[in-house]
């Protein structure tokens, strides 16, 4: 798998929430910027640093008209126990199969203390009002992921 092509139209996705809802790219189309950002499991130490830096900072996001969409392969009911545990304020999205992490190539075999297994590499799209893909990110910080896309948007996407 490869990642999308920066200035194309980013894929399509259509994925239900913590709460069960369908959530879809295009419901922003023309309202909102997207930052879609994919994580390898709910409630672990760097997805929690990385989904509470969010959360810190929604108010910024809000501000720069733009939503900030979590994915991971966990469960419904797992995400809203993160959001509940943490307090989190914007929607994570349950991809279960993985079929959208392999449609924006984030779906990899990863290596970690000796064993090899198929996930989620973490890595964050920045996605236009009109649905077009403006920035990857490939190397996340944990820590500054949320300073960093601000950056980003901030010196306009």
């Amino acid at each position: 798998m490869s990642l999308p092509k920066i200035g194309n139209l980013a894929p399509a996705f259509s994925l239900v929430n913590q709460r069960g809802e369908k959530v879809s790219l295009k419901d922003f189309k023309g309202k909102k910027n997207v930052v879609l950002y994919f994580y390898p499991k709910a409630s672990t130490p760097g997805c929690t640093v990385q989904a509470c830096g969010i959360r810190d900072t929604q108010s910024e996001f809000a501000k720069l008209d733009t939503v900030v969409l979590g994915v991971s392969p966990d469960s419904p009911g797992k995400l809203q126990k993160f959001i509940d545990k943490y307090d989190l304020n914007f929607d994570l999205l349950a991809d279960e199969d993985h079929a959208i992490a392999e449609t924006y190539g984030v779906w990899a075999l990863k290596k970690f203390m000796g064993k090899e297994s198929m996930g989620i590499l973490r890595t964050s799209f920045i996605i236009d009002k009109e649905g077009r893909l403006r920035h990857i990110m490939d190397k996340v910080n944990t820590k500054t992921h949320d300073q960093d896309v601000l950056a980003i948007l901030q010196n306009g996407i």
